[in-house]
């Protein structure tokens, strides 16, 4: 009976022999989940600025690619800009050379003009008309780039040495009246009425009349037919 009362001691005290180590191997266990987590965690604040640092420099990227386009926009307009300019000066470099050599080469005629006209000083007058179309128009103007109606007249005139009055009034009442069936290239037209005209403008032919129009057109050549003249008179 003693045998069997140690055997039983024994027996009874195994259980808990094995269960002593349990509490360590549950504090183990959460050691490891608590270090899981925490790398985890580490993983994702990794992740999350990576994706930022991702995202600025994206963002960089596109607006060094927006400066980048801007920049060429700007340089290409500035490139235009300067050719226009450039052909712009070539342009009235030209056109001053040209009223240069007609002035030059109508002054030696002039002289012979104003005593006996003839067609050739009416060539003359239109040529010099034609050299200054797409100048600008400017009331009060007298050349040699800004003119107004009767302005532009006068100075036509004036090259073969015509000398007719200052205002487009007193232009309608220069010469000889014509009949606007029979006008002729050089005559003067008018509009308004006779002694009271408010605009003048030169013949050119083909039914066509050049003048210093207005603000918006400048100098320009015109058809009749889209504005028919009051009257005309001729002084060549």
């Amino acid at each position: 009976m003693a045998a069997a009362g140690a055997s039983a001691s024994a027996n009874a005290a195994e259980p808990v022999t094995q269960t002593i180590e349990l509490p360590t191997l549950t504090a183990d266990l959460s050691a490891q989940v608590a270090q899981s987590a925490a790398a985890t965690q580490q993983a994702a604040a990794n992740y999350e600025l990576r994706a930022e640092r991702d995202a600025a420099a994206a963002k960089a990227a596109a607006e060094a690619k927006k400066d980048l386009a801007e920049a060429k926009k700007k340089a290409e307009a500035k490139k235009k800009a300067a050719e226009a300019a450039r052909k712009a000066a070539a342009e009235r470099a030209t056109r001053s050379s040209e009223r240069a050599t007609l002035s030059a080469s109508t002054s030696a005629s002039a002289s012979t003009s104003v005593s006996a006209p003839s067609s050739g000083s009416v060539a003359t007058v239109v040529a010099f008309l034609k050299a200054q179309v797409g100048d600008a128009y400017v009331m009060g103007a007298t050349g040699p780039n800004a003119w107004d109606c009767s302005s532009l007249v006068q100075a036509a005139y004036k090259q073969v040495g015509v000398d007719l009055p200052r205002v487009s009034q007193d232009q309608s009442m220069a010469g000889t009246d014509v009949p606007l069936s029979s006008v002729q290239v050089g005559d003067i037209l008018y509009w308004g009425g006779k002694g009271s005209a408010y605009h003048v403008g030169v013949y050119i032919g083909n039914g066509q009349y050049l003048d210093a129009a207005n603000p918006s057109k400048g100098v320009v050549i015109q058809d009749l037919s889209g504005y028919p003249a009051s009257g005309a008179v001729r002084v060549l």
